[in-house]
């Protein structure tokens, strides 16, 4: 994942509608209508939310008849989440370097009472 697409995808998710968007949709596909009930939003307002969603590609748009289902899509969260996990795994073994060292220090402060 390009650099530009990894803001783009965190800028999205930096709006709590949105992540409550995506976690309604995580349930299934859902109509902006739909989505707006929980919100004291207009539809309007949720409109401009989706579609910082689908430009991140978080979410699609299809069309069933008069139906426009929004589903989420998990391809953008999966390579956000394996960018993460690079430094995950980094600050993992950093701190069990420090764990290992603490436990040195703890011995040897044991030895010198």
């Amino acid at each position: 994942m390009s650099v530009d697409a990894l803001d783009v995808t965190f800028a999205a998710l930096a709006d709590p509608t949105r992540r409550a968007i995506l976690a309604r949709l995580k349930a299934g596909e859902a109509t902006v209508t739909e989505l707006t009930a929980p919100f004291d939003m207009t539809q309007p307002a949720i409109s401009k939310h989706l579609k910082v969603l689908e430009r991140a590609g978080l979410i699609s748009r299809g069309r069933d008849r008069q139906r426009r289902p929004c589903r989420l899509e998990t391809a953008a969260l999966k390579e956000a989440t394996d960018w993460l996990e690079g430094y995950r795994s980094f600050w993992a073994d950093r701190y069990d370097n420090l764990d290992t060292l603490l436990n040195e220090l703890k011995e040897e402060d044991t030895r010198h009472e």
